[in-house]
């Protein structure tokens, strides 16, 4: 038998599974919501809808995510069952299917939220699954890792999961459902708990170069204990600059970002002493942040290297790293609390765009082969685009 045929036999295995160890109510329950339509929402909507986060906004609210989220859980559980190479058979992936399961069924247990006691309850499972929820990304990293190792183990190319559309599709909207799911429930929960410039998770004040400040604080002090020097980082823009944005996910890009082009400066400058300024210090990054009609872009430029112009489409590619990934060395345990280290994961970027596409911006990466790279991070300012739901 064909790796690719016994794959397929045990994704069918993982797919009676589920019919298995379920009962049959919930798996037609399950069915039937995952052929719903999904219901998206904007930033805007979000900062009109909880200005002023009184009782009937909160069951309004309610009444929604308790409406659309097991929608959104139904598709993703269907999704989980269905995937190709035997990718649904990996028991990192059922665990996550099981989640998925699970939190469908709390949802659909609890009656619809009539009261403000009913409210509470909603909420607090909200919180709940919530944290069920915290490693679903590097649990579903894992899954893939080993499926890469399926195929480089057999006499198959490890290009055929790499490059398979079938594969990055599915990380790529499950990952950006994903986004949705924990911000509408991160929104709720946060609108019992108002802060001054704050509607929810979105800060109606958020300062991008603040965030910008505090994510290279934090790629810097990682760099740091991994070299044992890290290039400085200079900033450009306007410190009276001001957007609405949810500052957490803006941290997150940034970092990444700037993680990535500390290693590439560090590796080519710091470890081997080479094209060190007249100060006989590496290159420093650079940050600029401009502020246009439409979009807010901020610019991350380095002078590590560059990427090969034919390597450019693969750092779009879930596990795609030119580090050495630590994800086979790690169990299910380790992922939940990984170590901070500069690279290997291989989604950062990936996850970088979804995030950014979220709220109806984007991320791109121009290259110089030989010189460095240049990642574009674009913030939507009009907050009108809705969730790009998968």
């Amino acid at each position: 038998m064909s790796l690719a045929a016994a794959l397929s036999q045990s994704t069918r295995t993982a797919v009676k599974r589920l019919a298995d160890t379920v009962p049959e109510s919930l798996v037609h329950d399950i069915k039937h919501f995952s052929k719903r339509k999904q219901k998206g929402v904007s930033l805007k909507y979000m900062l009109d809808f909880g200005q002023n986060p009184m009782s009937r906004q909160l069951l309004l609210s309610a009444r929604f995510l308790h409406d659309e989220l097991p929608t959104r859980l139904a598709h993703r559980v269907m999704e989980l069952e269905g995937l190709p190479f035997g990718l649904s058979a990996k028991p990192q992936v059922i665990k996550v299917r099981d989640w998925y399961v699970e939190s469908f069924r709390e949802l659909r247990e609890l009656p619809l939220v009539e009261s403000l006691d009913q409210e509470k309850n909603f909420t607090h499972l909200l919180g709940r699954i919530k944290q069920r929820h915290d490693f679903v990304v590097p649990m579903v990293a894992l899954a893939v890792a080993s499926l890469k190792e399926d195929f480089q183990s057999s006499q198959h190319s490890s290009t055929l999961w790499l490059e398979s559309p079938d594969i990055q599709g599915f990380l790529d909207r499950f990952y950006m459902s994903r986004i949705g799911i924990r911000t509408l429930i991160g929104q709720h929960l946060a609108l019992h708990e108002p802060q001054d410039t704050n509607i929810g998770l979105i800060d109606t004040e958020v300062s991008p170069l603040a965030v910008a400040e505090q994510a290279v604080d934090d790629a810097r002090h990682i760099c740091l204990r991994q070299y044992g020097a890290a290039p400085e980082v200079q900033l450009y823009g306007d410190a009276d600059l001001r957007c609405a944005y949810v500052p957490e996910h803006l941290h997150h890009m940034l970092f990444e970002l700037v993680k990535n082009s500390l290693r590439a400066v560090a590796e080519r400058h710091i470890e081997t002493d080479d094209d060190v300024t007249d100060e006989g210090d590496p290159p420093p990054v650079k940050i600029v942040i401009a502020e246009g009609n439409e979009d807010i872009t901020i610019k991350v430029s380095d002078e590590g290297g560059g990427i090969r112009r034919s390597g450019m489409s693969k750092i779009w590619t879930y596990l795609y790293t030119t580090a050495t990934s630590p994800l086979l060395n790690m169990s299910e345990d380790d992922i939940q609390n990984p170590p901070a280290v500069l690279a290997g994961y291989g989604y950062g970027l990936p996850l970088c765009r979804l995030y950014a596409r979220y709220f109806g911006g984007d991320l791109q990466v121009m290259s110089m082969e030989g010189y460095g790279t240049d990642a574009y991070l674009h913030l939507s300012k009009l907050g009108t685009s809705e969730e790009p739901l998968p």
